[in-house]
């Protein structure tokens, strides 16, 4: 018999989650960030975990890909080394080469699940700073992921897109995001809530509770994560709309990044694949 695979100890620390939509000029740098994959990253101080991620059409969901979304998302171990790695070249050179672009610094509430074999930890206190302010009213995010058992690959996708497509619509949701580690098997969802109640209406009724009890009955994941993370901080714009939440060290200002990426590109479709 083969022998299982060890469990890797539980995962601590905050979450830093970077969304793009590059310029057309810049797709090939963004193909080149996928192939590269998390080496570029492995000396960032503190870093404890990197993903660079694909995207569906139009940043959503779906079995076409997209030329320009793409996502990162690292863990560091304290707060201090998230927002250094956010201001530094690297992030900037997403940033630059962005129609749009969005990034967070998030706290972990709570997680079930593993990524690769590896549970997350509620951050913790020492990894915040002893004088960190949440904000009760600060939106919260959901990350969701899972392996997909190849064989039922196409049983999955059968419910998946509805599922994504009334995300991107439910409200209380501010912003929605399919992401992937590898097409059509490793699937990623990051979203952004205003409230519980709207998350829990979104999970609970329509096309993702009809996914989540399909999903469960056929067994279509290997594995899979479950995180809900407090917004520490944010800044930046996705799908035309402004979006800053700073903290105690504002992450680096983007005022004119969506209106200098309009100039330079002409206006497109949606999705613009």
């Amino acid at each position: 018999m083969e022998a299982v695979a060890p469990l890797h100890d539980p995962l601590s620390g905050v979450v830093v989650v970077l969304l793009a939509d590059f310029l057309r000029q810049h797709q090939g740098w963004g193909w080149l960030r996928l192939v590269a994959g998390p080496t570029p990253y492995k000396e960032v101080p503190g870093l404890t975990m990197a993903k660079v991620m694909g995207s569906g059409h139009g940043g959503g969901f779906s079995l076409r890909p997209s030329a320009t979304h793409q996502g990162l998302i690292c863990t560091f171990s304290h707060l201090d080394w998230a927002q250094k790695f956010l201001a530094s070249p690297m992030v900037e050179s997403y940033r630059s080469r962005a129609r749009e672009c969005w990034m967070g610094v998030l706290a972990v509430q709570s997680a079930r699940g593993h990524w690769d074999k590896q549970a997350w930890q509620a951050s913790s206190p020492q990894a915040l700073g002893e004088h960190t302010p949440v904000s009760e009213s600060a939106p919260f995010a959901v990350l969701t992921r899972a392996s997909i058992v190849p064989t039922k690959a196409m049983a999955f996708w059968r419910y998946a897109p509805a599922a994504q497509a009334d995300l991107g619509h439910a409200p209380g949701c501010l912003l929605a995001m399919g992401l992937g580690e590898v097409p059509l098997v490793r699937q990623c969802t990051f979203s952004l809530w205003e409230d519980t109640a709207a998350m829990l209406q979104y999970a609970h009724q329509g096309a993702h509770q009809t996914a989540s009890a399909a999903a469960y009955k056929h067994q279509f994941f290997s594995e899979s994560l479950f995180v809900r993370m407090q917004v520490l901080q944010m800044a930046g714009h996705w799908q035309g709309r402004d979006f800053n939440l700073p903290g105690l060290r504002d992450l680096p200002d983007m005022p004119d990044l969506h209106r200098q990426a309009a100039a330079r590109e002409p206006a497109l479709e949606h999705s613009h694949v």
